[in-house]
């Protein structure tokens, strides 16, 4: 119970894939959890699962993370209704499909509010709080994309993932005298129902082949880092960005 009397808030947290484990994963090592998703009854429904399933204190609240007036509503009330927040993973995302040269506009901007503005608004409206109490770690959820690139019509997603990564750093390094810590993981290809609608078979077959630990990830490989990296072994850590790919990308 590593993280007992803690309190984390996770973005993107009511779906099938990462931010879901990793709600879990903070319960199961004794953090209180904030689930928050764009999916009002989703929302409601995982928080009650992973409350009966710990038997922590587990409360779901809608948040679509480019709504600053709502980001800032839901940070109060979670501070409010628990005492104190320590823990933020921002784990939104969101992804469309399209070469650079047929990309709208629109889908453009989609991608990089959903998958950059939107940590930015959750760490802006944290950080008060957190200086106020002294301490917290907040970690960003960005991808080998943001080093890779990709050839899948990612232009957008690898754009805004590669922000992530730079956002962290200079996050990190203004807030660090305030006792908190910043950093990232950059998972390579995590297994979730939603990306099997966006890609054919075969490329998670072909991914399987190119990760030499031989599968692609699963949500709990990223969600046992994060839990890592909201609690104190990771003490002397920050700024840092973690690659956790199977070794499909190789970070030095």
């Amino acid at each position: 119970m590593e993280l007992e009397g803690k309190v984390a808030l996770v973005t993107g947290a009511a779906g099938a894939g990462i931010g879901q484990a990793t709600a879990r994963a903070l319960a199961e090592a004794g953090a209180d959890v904030v689930v928050t998703d764009a999916h009002p009854r989703r929302t409601e429904q995982v928080a009650a699962d992973l409350a009966a399933a710990t038997g922590r204190r587990v409360v779901g609240l809608p948040l679509d993370v480019t709504d600053e007036a709502r980001v800032s509503a839901v940070v109060t009330e979670t501070v409010e209704r628990f005492g104190h927040l320590d823990v933020l993973v921002n784990n939104s995302g969101i992804n469309e499909l399209k070469p650079v040269w047929e990309m709208p506009t629109e889908s453009w901007r989609k991608v990089i509010d959903v998958c950059l503005t939107g940590h930015f608004f959750l760490i802006r409206a944290v950080l008060p709080h957190m200086m106020a109490r002294g301490g917290g770690s907040i970690i960003n959820i960005s991808s080998v994309a943001g080093w890779m690139g990709t050839t899948e019509g990612e232009a957008h997603y690898a754009a805004a993932k590669a922000g992530v990564m730079g956002l962290t750093r200079a996050v990190a390094a203004e807030v660090a005298r305030h006792g908190i810590r910043v950093n990232a993981i950059a998972p390579g290809l995590i297994w979730n129902e939603f990306l099997a609608r966006i890609y054919p078979p075969q490329f998670f077959t072909e991914m399987e082949a190119k990760t030499p630990i031989g599968r692609v990830g699963r949500p709990e490989d990223i969600a046992n880092t994060v839990v890592f990296l909201a609690g104190d072994r990771s003490s002397f850590m920050t700024g840092e960005v973690m690659c956790v790919s199977g070794g499909l990308y190789n970070h030095a």
